[in-house]
């Protein structure tokens, strides 16, 4: 398996910037009254998951990329719960809900495949910092 030279040409990367700009724009429509509140905590734990993917393929080590991964997954699991919590609240109709979670749950199952990859030092190849 050939490593990527760069986080950018990781797919999961990629989505997961689909993934803030989505979470940017439905949190956009949430009552003014959110705005510190669940929308900050929406919007930062969806930048963290791209964040977290570069921070650890640039850190250069297995160990320290599979740490950011996995911090990157926590990430997710509080955007889950946090989706849950504005369909609740009525901030997202059901359309908007299902696409978002829907390219979480996409996300999420890349995020678990590359940190068990991650494991397997057969498939690791890191790549030298310039």
């Amino acid at each position: 398996m050939k490593a990527p030279k760069s986080y950018k040409d990781l797919t999961v990367w990629k989505k997961s910037m689909d993934f803030v700009e989505r979470v940017y724009s439905i949190t956009g429509d949430f009552p003014a009254e959110e705005r510190f509140a669940l929308t900050i905590q929406m919007r930062k734990a969806a930048v963290s998951i791209p964040s977290n993917i570069a921070e650890g393929q640039r850190r250069g080590t297995r160990k320290d990329y599979a740490r950011f991964v996995l911090i990157a997954y926590g990430s997710g699991a509080e955007l889950e719960t946090q989706l849950e919590i504005a369909k609740r609240l009525k901030y997202l109709n059901d359309v908007s809900f299902t696409d978002t979670f829907e390219l979480l749950q996409e996300i999420m199952k890349m995020l678990n495949r590359l940190e068990r990859s991650l494991k397997n030092p057969t498939n690791y190849h890191p790549q030298p910092t310039n």
